[in-house]
């Protein structure tokens, strides 16, 4: 159960705006993607008064447009970064043992051989990826080698011709905006105030120390000022605009458009994922809950940060990439879902965004000013820690070290025995055995407060109109308890709709709208324009996603706004 201070909605968002003006923090995070919120929490777990601003929703960025998986990168031990694939697979261990259990779960992929003699090399790679876990647990298992046989067991859609054995591990995946927005959660909880829609608009600097940002408040109109002894600057791939607030701008990053796509579970006979070489990279076809997700693009970013578009060049080359395995080839009508997210790469001489380096950076300059930008969603808790590491180092007083390697997030205290108990919450709620999985997969230890939702109000038990997958209690939730203040905050992020439904959300948005006016106090023209935006905002991608090129599909949406 999580305690009143970590229920973000408008009440919660008032009280921080309010405290945001009036108090000086130790810390001030700028950003709300996973970096920023795990800084946060870092900070706040460690006895530090902490102000989080973010200038649109939690995780609307990169944070939730990310191969949604915890792994330790087997392609970097291709490029000898022992160290990164180290560091990110006890990360990823951490999560399933112990952080986040219920929104963290293994699975398996297979890496089927071409050639035979692709056994000894990629065999030796994969028992190294095993070797360097540093944790003495097994809640992810280890490898195994397959025969041609034992490829197409797992694996019945591939093509039988292409195969010549394989070897199946596994890695972990995540939904990467619940879990960010549940980190959120747990720093609220420990007492950090966190405000999102709130814009940087400027770096307080004082006597050439950074000592606050100047903000807006997109929803209210109003500025503000929030003081700090450090700064911390999370933004991604806004990294450099924020430190270039200072006057003394010394980092440059390039971003790196990611496009995944999803298909329904029925598409691809698998027991097991996909993972295979590319030219330059890799390309990976993974479990998705009832679907299949497919990803990914590597290619250079150069129009706006706020709305990277996928491309009809992007599912061309994911549908080709996956056809080169597959016994049933895709077709254009088989995707149900598309997104595109933005990797925020420390740039360096290669123009080949695939060949730069995921380790992350942290730099500190002006004084006061600290900033954390690379790296990869796995391994954002050692960014965090870095991050306040290097912005407290120079403070008299004695920081104490991080405590995050030993906090749960909201939802995980407990799982394994709630989990247990699914049959006979089952039995109590009068819900299918699959729908209290559905909810313990999402919420943890947290679902008790769905059921009693449910339990008030037993029409909210229904499934939601056009995604019958998610109960309308979850909608609800979402607004109450998750900082949910528009309609594309449920349908992209505290659910996955848009990328769910082959209509992409679009006759769940009325059901959904109507929730969220309950909720919200919303009249009929703010419910109405909502809708109208998220359509708005689903025509713009399919005219993104019919153009041949990135220029292209820019100007296509911005002939939908002229």
């Amino acid at each position: 159960m999580s305690t009143e201070r970590a229920n973000l909605n408008p009440r919660q968002r008032a009280r921080a705006l309010r405290s945001l003006a009036e108090r000086t923090f130790d810390l001030v995070v700028v950003g709300g993607g996973i970096t920023g919120v795990g800084t946060a929490l870092d900070a706040v777990s460690r006895g530090l008064s902490v102000a989080l601003v973010e200038q649109g929703d939690w995780a609307s960025g990169t944070s939730s447009r990310s191969g949604k998986v915890f792994h330790g990168g087997l392609r970097y031990l291709e490029q000898l970064n022992f160290s990164l694939v180290r560091e990110a697979l006890r990360e990823r261990d951490l999560m399933v043992d112990r952080l986040c259990p219920h929104l963290a779960k293994p699975e398996p992929f297979v890496f089927p051989f071409r050639r035979r003699r692709e056994r000894p090399y990629v065999g030796a790679g994969v028992l190294l990826y095993d070797l360097l876990r540093m944790t003495g647990t097994r809640s992810v298992p280890g490898h195994r080698h397959l025969t041609r046989a034992g490829v197409h067991r797992e694996l019945p859609g591939l093509r039988p011709d292409t195969i010549t054995g394989g070897v199946l591990f596994h890695d972990v995946r995540v939904d990467d905006a619940r879990h960010t927005l549940t980190v959120a959660r747990t720093a609220a909880d420990l007492g950090a105030q966190l405000a999102s829609r709130v814009l940087v608009t400027g770096l307080l600097v004082e006597g050439g120390v950074v000592r606050g940002v100047r903000a807006r408040d997109l929803d209210g109109g109003t500025g503000l000022v929030v003081r700090a002894r450090a700064v911390v600057n999370a933004t991604g791939v806004w990294a450099a605009q924020v430190q270039a607030m200072s006057g003394r701008p010394t980092i440059s990053v390039t971003p790196s458009k990611g496009v995944h796509l999803v298909v329904p579970g029925d598409r691809f006979e698998g027991r097991a994922g996909l993972i295979a070489k590319t030219d330059d990279s890799i390309f990976l076809i993974r479990r998705w809950f009832g679907f299949w997700l497919m990803g990914t693009t590597d290619t250079r970013w150069e129009h706006d940060r706020d709305d990277p578009a996928a491309t009809r060049a992007d599912t061309d080359y994911l549908l080709g990439q996956a056809n080169r395995w597959l016994r049933r080839p895709l077709r254009d009508a088989d995707v149900i879902g598309v997104y595109a997210g933005l990797r925020p790469l420390v740039s360096g001489r290669t123009s080949r965004t695939a060949g730069l380096s995921r380790d992350h950076s942290v730099l500190t300059g002006p004084p006061g000013l600290t900033t954390v930008v690379g790296g990869k969603y796995t391994t954002y808790r050692i960014m965090a820690r870095d991050a306040v590491d290097a912005a407290t180092a120079a403070w008299a007083q004695t920081v104490p070290p991080s405590e995050t390697e030993r906090l749960p997030i909201l939802g995980a205290s407990g799982y394994s025995a709630l989990l247990d108990q699914r049959r006979a919450l089952a039995a109590e709620t009068g819900l299918k055995v699959s729908r209290i999985d559905h909810l313990l997969g999402r919420y943890g230890t947290l679902t008790p407060d769905l059921l009693d939702l449910m339990a008030d109000r037993p029409e909210w038990a229904r499934p939601v109109t056009g995604a019958s997958h998610y109960l309308t209690a979850e909608l609800h939730y979402a607004a109450r308890n998750e900082g949910a203040v528009h309609l594309d905050d449920v349908l992209e992020r505290r659910t996955r709709i848009f990328m769910e439904t082959p209509d992409r959300g679009l006759a769940a948005a009325p059901y959904a709208a109507d929730v969220l006016a309950e909720e919200l106090g919303w009249d009929d023209d703010r419910r109405a324009a909502e809708v109208a935006r998220y359509r708005s905002a689903r025509e713009a991608d399919r005219r993104a996603l019919a153009a041949a090129s990135d220029d292209d599909a820019v100007n296509a949406r911005r002939s939908l706004r002229s």
